[in-house]
């Protein structure tokens, strides 16, 4: 699958992941400071998400093929991988099943472990699919209906990057809403390999989100030897959001 993508800069090649109901386009603002740095960023569309194309077939497996076919098609060598949440689960998965291609990784709140199913995303899913687009006109009047079941503003605002126009009269979610509910259990699933990543790798966890957990560290550690894991206090599964500053400090350092 050919998948959309967005490049900034020159030099050592960065890929970046989004997690789901997200886009290439939440990570705009922060690939365009990593490439100043003196890096080629890449911020890809996954497969049902934003821009790139839709299929019924969504789980780990096609996404980390997905992000082969991509490497190889753009002759990307040694690219450093940056994953959040369903991203970070395929940059787990691709690091540990292609170690050779991969320099050094950046995992978001997420671990490898199964986790059980979350109704957070039923609630997400459920919100949006109740917006009629037959009887909106504006941005507005989707942001006015979304706030009835998704009360913090934050992930409302990170919803509606999914929102365009299909046409001048109409707008529409970019997202792939039936093979997302589809094959959601699928996206719970853990990594269990004795597979070892040696290059050096970076855990960053929110310090009130529960995806990356103390009990959580040994198994990071035996597949990611060479890993530091970061806690960024005070903010939840989406870190990057809510503490950008910190978020790029601690990026930063590692690279």
């Amino acid at each position: 699958m050919k998948l959309f993508y967005r490049i900034f800069g020159e030099g050592n090649p960065l890929i970046i992941l989004h997690g789901l109901f997200g886009l290439s386009d939440n990570w705009v603002g922060f690939g365009k400071k990593i490439a100043d740095l003196g890096y080629q960023v890449f911020i890809l569309d996954q497969r049902n998400h934003g821009q790139s194309p839709h299929s019924d077939v969504f789980n780990y497996l096609a996404m980390t093929d997905d992000l082969y076919d991509f490497i190889e098609e753009n002759e990307i060598v040694n690219p450093i991988l940056l994953g959040h949440s369903m991203g970070g689960k395929v940059a787990i998965r691709f690091a540990l099943e292609n170690p050779e291609l991969i320099s050094k990784t950046i995992i978001v709140d997420i671990s490898l472990k199964e986790y059980p199913k979350r109704t957070s995303h039923e609630k997400i899913i459920d919100a949006m699919r109740r917006i009629d687009f037959g009887m909106v006109r504006s941005r507005k009047e989707v942001e006015m209906l979304l706030r009835e079941r998704l009360p913090d503003i934050r992930l409302r605002q990170f919803i509606l990057k999914n929102l365009y126009w299909e046409s001048k009269e109409r707008l529409a979610w970019r997202i792939n809403f039936e093979a997302i509910c589809d094959n959601l259990d699928d996206l719970f699933d853990g990594v269990d390999t004795i597979d070892k990543f040696e290059n050096p790798s970076l855990f960053i966890r929110g310090g009130l989100s529960d995806y990356i957990l103390e009990e959580d560290y040994p198994v990071i550690k035996f597949n990611f030897p060479n890993s530091e894991i970061i806690t960024i206090e005070n903010t939840s599964h989406w870190v990057h959001a809510e503490a950008p500053e910190k978020f790029y400090k601690v990026i930063t350092e590692f690279l």
